[in-house]
């Protein structure tokens, strides 16, 4: 920058406090003076009397918080969550098994095993940092990439398998995408590709929580790719202005596909929206586990004691492809990705903190590394040779009762594949009825 605009600059961002310096002290308006204070639904301002524009491009940015810095130090000793030695182990081992379980499923996907996968490589620690700070009652709206959310939660290494693959113990009958998982008994809502369908949906049920009074709250997950679809701003609004007890927790990973953020939005990112809207808001930094579990505890605790939304944006790096169908390399250094992988990823970041405690050494590493990859390896052994589901289950699941025009589609396709068996494998599935 030339020496006259970083006076320019400089110039603007002066008066501008100046400004507010001086509207602060100038313009306070008592409670008695009806007639500098203005009455106009939906806003809080005051009148001033010198024309006045805010300029985006020269306020300072949202701040972000962290806990930990790259070598895993606690900065400040009040913000230490003070966690126990077992749950920062859970959190590890939970993030680098989630790390082996990605790099066996996508090289399971390259083989042509499975159809389709997406790792969490680089956004470990905003799954397991907001995971570890819920309640398990806490009702999960994932967008696609929160396996560790799932995994925190109990979700075993089978379950992923069995999904991924399909087979007939797939809680969805084989009819989903890999990576779209759910569960009931977790209180995980079941993923559904399209961005943001989940939002609003998120947005009723923290309602309906606020309603019934169970003194829980709803999670949403999202990408700053998705807040701009529409969906997001309808869910915004309505939980701000029915107070929904939610948090809406942003992963901001930098890209939405192969778009970099500066060709997503002009604004300062995703928490700027939030006061917008009425919601409380923080941004934190997503490769800090500790972080992230503070940030979402404390959102979780304003949630359910005042019923009101609040927006966490997580601010992190995805490491790995889009996903299977995605090659980064196209739109992106290898550089960039290889400095966020080395320099400040949240696996790192953490082992850094357990070492610095006595809790983690080399040798326990080598030995971890081992066992996960078998446990990795059993699970994906015994998912791949199962059995499909029953065909029978294309017409199940939708209707309490499968109605007349079902039935006889039902009876069709039956009749059809018996006609024409040798065209389907139906020694694959389970026998139909």
């Amino acid at each position: 920058m030339s020496t006259t605009k970083a006076t320019k600059r400089l110039t603007e961002r002066l008066t501008l406090t100046l400004f507010m310096v001086s509207y602060s002290s100038t313009h306070k308006v008592s409670s008695t003076s009806f007639e500098d204070k203005p009455e106009f639904p939906g806003s809080r301002s005051q009148y001033v009397h010198k024309l006045e524009f805010l300029h985006p491009e020269i306020l300072q940015g949202i701040p972000v918080y962290r806990v930990m810095n790259r070598n895993g130090k606690i900065i400040e000793s009040d913000q230490d969550p003070q966690l126990t030695k077992d749950t920062v182990l859970k959190m590890y081992k939970d993030m680098t098994l989630l790390n082996t379980m990605d790099r066996v499923l996508y090289e399971s996907q390259r083989q042509g095993r499975i159809s389709f996968y997406m790792t969490n490589y680089g956004e470990e620690g905003t799954h397991i940092g907001s995971a570890s700070a819920l309640d398990p009652r806490d009702l999960i709206f994932g967008q696609y990439r929160e396996a560790g959310v799932l995994m925190w939660r109990g979700f075993t290494l089978d379950q992923f398998m069995n999904q991924c693959y399909g087979n007939h113990l797939d809680f969805g009958k084989g009819r989903q995408m890999p990576v779209h998982y759910g569960s009931k008994k977790l209180n995980f809502v079941t993923i559904s590709s399209p961005l943001a369908t989940q939002m609003p949906q998120a947005a009723g049920a923290a309602y309906a929580f606020k309603v019934q009074k169970k003194g829980l709250c709803v999670v949403c997950y999202f990408g700053e790719g998705a807040a701009s679809e529409g969906d997001a701003h309808a869910a915004f609004n309505f939980a701000a202005v029915l107070d929904c007890p939610i948090i809406f927790f942003c992963r901001n990973n930098g890209y939405a596909i192969s778009t970099p953020t500066k060709d997503q939005y002009k604004g300062d990112g995703i928490a700027a929206r939030g006061p917008g809207y009425g919601m409380i808001t923080v941004r934190v930094d997503g490769n800090d586990v500790f972080a992230v579990h503070n940030a979402t505890k404390h959102a979780r605790d304003i949630c359910v004691s005042q019923n009101r939304p609040v927006l966490i944006e997580a601010m992190t790096y995805r490491i790995g492809h889009h996903s299977t169908s995605d090659d980064s390399s196209v739109y992106r250094s290898v550089d960039e990705v290889s400095y966020w992988d080395k320099q400040d990823n949240p696996i790192t970041r953490l082992r850094h903190y357990m070492e610095n405690q006595g809790y983690w050494d080399d040798e326990m590493e080598k030995e971890w590394k081992v066992e996960s990859r078998k446990m990795v390896m059993k699970a994906f052994a015994a998912a791949e040779p199962r059995k499909k589901p029953n065909p029978e289950y294309l017409f199940t699941d939708v209707y309490d009762k499968v109605p007349p025009h079902l039935q006889e589609q039902l009876k069709e396709m039956k009749k059809h594949v018996q006609q024409y068996k040798e065209h389907y494998p139906l020694e694959q599935h389970e026998k139909m009825s």
